[in-house]
């Protein structure tokens, strides 16, 4: 369900998808070939959302933010399942895995990736290309040409995937 709050409706771009039951909500901002998909909330109420050109955000999720802090996710970012992002940074070609919580003030790298089921407290920085995991959240090594491969072979999937869905 698409939804305004307070006069502010959210922007779609028309090659954005949005699942069925997937919930957005006031100054929310989707890029060409970004996917919104089951399930998932993004309430841009006290501040806004900003899903950047062909980011997936996947079944489950939770986007929200704090009146200080937007929740802005970059082009080519892959989200997993059931992750929570509350009022954070995410730079450009980074992965959340599974299940993982970043919180408000947190900033995650180009690049990087958070592990799944990893917590990333309030105003931490996960530098570009690093991997961190835990809870709270830990960097534990660089990220790899295979991670990063690994990364974009997903993004272009969910990319194929909206399409098809939006085709349906």
């Amino acid at each position: 369900m698409i939804l305004p709050y307070r006069g502010t409706s959210p922007t779609i771009h028309p090659s954005a998808f949005v699942a069925p039951g997937a919930d957005v909500i006031g100054r929310v901002k989707l890029a060409k070939d970004s996917s919104v998909w089951f399930g998932c909330v993004l309430r841009g109420d006290v501040h806004r959302i900003e899903i950047g050109e062909a980011t997936n955000i996947q079944d489950g999720s939770i986007l929200h933010v704090d009146s200080g802090s937007p929740c802005l996710i970059a082009d080519h970012v892959h989200v997993g399942h059931h992750v929570n992002l509350h009022g954070c940074i995410v730079e450009r070609g980074a992965m959340i895995g599974i299940g993982a919580i970043v919180l408000s003030g947190a900033r995650i790298g180009a690049g990087a990736i958070v592990g799944a089921g990893s917590v990333v407290l309030e105003g931490t920085k996960i530098p570009p290309r690093m991997l961190a995991v835990g809870a709270p959240a830990r960097v534990v090594r660089r990220v790899t040409a295979r991670d990063l491969a690994y990364i974009k072979r997903w993004v272009a999937t969910y990319v194929r995937l909206a399409r098809a869905y939006r085709t349906r």
